[in-house]
C-alpha cells in the first residue's frame, strides 16, 4: 500500500517544479493545478505578451527570429525573479523551463540567424535556476490538435498540423537526451488530470513519489487498477 499523498508531499524536498510539453499539452492546465493543490507559486509563460507571434504564425519565416530574441529576452527576465526568495511559498511551480527556447530556435532560425541567437544565448544562461523536477506531457499530434482546437485561441487558428508534428518532434528528441534536471516522461495522451480527479492523484504520486531515478516513464494506460 503506498503512503497517502500528503505524506509524500511535506516529506518531499522539491521546491521547484517546471512542466512542459508541446503546444495543446495541457502544461499551463497542470501547473495551475499543482499550484493550487500545493498552494505553490505559480509562473506562466507570457505568450501572449509577445508582440510578433501572431505574425509568426501568418509568416513563420519572416518573423520567426524576432519572435524567438524576445521570447529569449522575457523568459530570461521572469528566470532571474525566481532566484529571488519566497518567503511565502514552499512550491515553485513554473509551465517552462528556459532550456526549452532552443528547441523552437533550432526549428524555426536559419544557420545565420541562429548563430545570433546562440551568442546572446551563451551570454546568460549560466544565470537561470535549475528545477527540482520537470514534468514532461508526452502526447500525440492528434491529441495536441485537439486540443488546441477546442481551446479556440484566435493567435493559433493558423496553426498547421505538420509544425505541431516536427515541434513534437523536436521535444522528444529534446527531453529523451536532457540531462539538467530530474525528469518524470508522462505519456498523457490517454490520461485526463483535469476532469479525473483519480488521474490526477495518481500523477500527483507519481511527482512526488521517493526514491525515482533520474529520468522516469509513467504511463497510465498501462497501469491496472
Amino acid at each position: 500500500m503506498r503512503p497517502p499523498i500528503q505524506t509524500l508531499i511535506e516529506q518531499s524536498e522539491l521546491r521547484h517544479i517546471a512542466v512542459e510539453g508541446v503546444i495543446g499539452a495541457g502544461k499551463t492546465t497542470l501547473t495551475k493545478m499543482l499550484a493550487e493543490r500545493l498552494s505553490g507559486k505559480i509562473v506562466l509563460e507570457k505568450f501572449e505578451e509577445n508582440p510578433f507571434l501572431a505574425k509568426f504564425y501568418e509568416d513563420q519565416d519572416r518573423y520567426a527570429f524576432q519572435t524567438q530574441i524576445f521570447f529569449l529576452l522575457n523568459r530570461y527576465k521572469q528566470q532571474q525573479e525566481l532566484v529571488q526568495a519566497d518567503l511565502f511559498h514552499r512550491f515553485l511551480i513554473t509551465d517552462y523551463i528556459f532550456e526549452k527556447d532552443k528547441i523552437f530556435a533550432y526549428l524555426n532560425l536559419e544557420d545565420d540567424e541562429l548563430k545570433l541567437y546562440e551568442s546572446v544565448l551563451t551570454a546568460i544562461e549560466h544565470t537561470i535556476p535549475t528545477p527540482d523536477l520537470v514534468v514532461y506531457l508526452q502526447s500525440s499530434v492528434s491529441r495536441l490538435m485537439n486540443n488546441i482546437r477546442q481551446r479556440g485561441r484566435d493567435i493559433e487558428r493558423n496553426m498547421s498540423e505538420q509544425y505541431i508534428r516536427d515541434l513534437n518532434e523536436a521535444y522528444n528528441y529534446f527531453f529523451f537526451r536532457y540531462k539538467s534536471a530530474p525528469l518524470l516522461i508522462v505519456n498523457s495522451s490517454q490520461i485526463d488530470f483535469v476532469h479525473n480527479d483519480a488521474e490526477f492523484e495518481d500523477l500527483l504520486y507519481e511527482i512526488f513519489r521517493p526514491g525515482k531515478a533520474p529520468v522516469e516513464y509513467y504511463n497510465p494506460a498501462s497501469l491496472q487498477r
